[in-house]
């Protein structure tokens, strides 16, 4: 299979020399060291590349996944260090677009016309700071190295519910 033509794809997006920004790509690095994955499905550290992708998906006629799962850190001041959440492009609220972290948008705007037109679902497995390091600082603080393992366990309830319902099939 090409990178195009996998049913479910998963993006963890960061910048692993900037704290626990690092944590989408992490989650990557573990899922592909020590899970098996299904067949149908890519799991790609993309850095702070994901817009390329999206761009791709948008113009594409055939090949697109059925199911993207973003992977990112985020700063949201509700949310307590390390916890991992699920949010949808649409629940995004308006004064957070500009800096929610998905690595600069319009990513948020990507993401939603991907869902609307295309029929992609989109899903972000977000999870909350502790610190981003306003030098290079590699390495996630002890809440979100917590938070990397989580995430891979709610991937893993996410695809097994995927492959009953026969999407990677």
């Amino acid at each position: 299979m090409r990178l195009n033509e996998y049913p479910i794809m998963i993006f963890g997006c960061g910048n692993v020399i900037m704290g626990d920004d690092g944590y989408g790509p992490a989650v990557v690095d573990r899922l592909n060291s020590r899970y098996v994955l299904p067949d149908g499905l890519q799991a790609v550290d993309v850095g702070t590349c994901v817009r390329e992708y999206l761009f791709d998906y948008l113009l594409m006629e055939e090949g697109r996944p059925r199911k993207i799962i973003i992977l990112d850190a985020v700063d949201f001041p509700d949310r307590s260090p390390g916890e991992v959440f699920q949010i949808l492009p649409a629940q995004i609220p308006a004064k957070k677009i500009h800096d929610f972290s998905l690595h600069q948008f319009p990513t948020v705007n990507l993401l939603q016309e991907l869902e609307q037109n295309t029929g992609i679902e989109v899903l972000i497995l977000a999870a909350q700071i502790e610190y981003i390091p306003e030098e290079i600082s590699p390495g996630l603080s002890p809440a979100m190295a917590k938070a990397v393992t989580v995430a891979c366990e709610k991937i893993s309830q996410i695809l097994s519910l995927n492959v009953k319902r026969g999407d990677l099939l």
